[in-house]
This record gives C-alpha cells, sequence and structure tokens, in this order.
C-alpha cells in the first residue's frame, strides 16, 4: 500500500477517527490542545461518500463526550439541545458531499467549495447555538438578540477553526496526489529478485 492509496476513500476513517478523538476534548482548544476538528471530519466524511461512516462518527462524538464528561470536563454543553448535533453534523456532511462533485482546481469551482464550505459551518453553528438557546433552559432571560450578541464572539473561531482544518486537509491530499507512484518501481524490484 503506498500513501496515495491510503489517503483514498478506503483508508480515510483511520486520520478521520484519529483527529476526532485528538481533538474534540476542547472546542475551541487551549495552549496544551488544538481545536475540536468535527465539522471539518464530518465534512471530509462526506466529502469523500463515506454514508455509513456518518452514523459511526455520530456515535464516536457522542462517545469522546461522554468520557470527557467522566473525565471531569464541563456537561454545561449537554442539554435536551445536544440532539442537534446530529442536524449540526449533517449539515458538514452533505456540504462534504455537494463538494466532492467539483474535481478539477479551477478557481470558480475553488470559491464555490469555499462558499459552500463557509456557509456550511455558519448553518451549523446556527443549528447548535440556536438550538441551545431554545433548549438548554440556560438562557430563559434572554431575548434573541442579548443571546446573539453573547455567542457572536465564537462564531469566527467556530467557522475559522474548520476552514483551517479542511484547508489543511485538501492541501495534504493534493500535495500527495502530486506525488509520483512509487508502486511500479518496488513491484518490478520484486519481480527481478
Amino acid at each position: 500500500m503506498n500513501i496515495k492509496q491510503w489517503l483514498q476513500a478506503e483508508y480515510l476513517p483511520i486520520p478521520l477517527i484519529t483527529l476526532m478523538v485528538l481533538t474534540r476534548f476542547h472546542h475551541f482548544g487551549d495552549v496544551l490542545h488544538l481545536p475540536d476538528a468535527s465539522l471539518a471530519v464530518f465534512f471530509f466524511a462526506g466529502f469523500y461518500r463515506k454514508k455509513a461512516f456518518l452514523g459511526f462518527l455520530l456515535a464516536l462524538a457522542a462517545l469522546i463526550d461522554y468520557i470527557a464528561i467522566k473525565n471531569g470536563t464541563s456537561s454545561w454543553c449537554v442539554s435536551p439541545a445536544y440532539v442537534f448535533l446530529i442536524p449540526t453534523y449533517a449539515v458538514m456532511w452533505f456540504a462534504g458531499r455537494y463538494c466532492s462533485k467539483f474535481k478539477s482546481m479551477k478557481i470558480t469551482e475553488l470559491t464555490m467549495q469555499f462558499g459552500l464550505l463557509i456557509l456550511a459551518a455558519s448553518a451549523a453553528f446556527a443549528i447548535s447555538n440556536g438550538s441551545f438557546y431554545l433548549l438548554s433552559g440556560r438562557y430563559d432571560g434572554f431575548g434573541w438578540v442579548q443571546y446573539g450578541l453573547r455567542i457572536a464572539q465564537y462564531y469566527l473561531p467556530y467557522v475559522g477553526y474548520t476552514l483551517g482544518y479542511v484547508v489543511a486537509g485538501w492541501s495534504i491530499v493534493k500535495l500527495f496526489n502530486a506525488l509520483p507512484d512509487m508502486r511500479p518501481k518496488y513491484e518490478e524490484l520484486d519481480r527481478r529478485n
């Protein structure tokens, strides 16, 4: 197996699972931890059309949250709104699936993908935060405007980290796809021996 094969959809779950496990414990990160890559992970799962993987990633996210809370992470975000993480992540998965239709590196297609990614991450932000406002019971005295002003500070990091992970992921895939395939040389050497 060469690196190109490893980066193909067949082997994609390994790095996506690893990235989610390594980053999900701290949503915005800190000095010792990377920011949460969950939105980007769901985007890539959709991009590479891993339909069955969507349910697995949803279960993995819940399991990671459960373990984190049992080990001392705050459970502030766990409320009846938690179930709305399903449509939050599904938005990213469907955006990835749609973006997979664009195969070239033309500026128009890249712009469309980038725009759709920003739109999907913004929708994910609205779904997760809107449902939390409505269903968590923690903001009964707040109006929509007050709540919106309070969470606005989190919008840019939420979308920005997602964009950063996706751009980094695409760059890695494009870099490895540009490398020459070394497998025929190794197969030729094996035949000679």
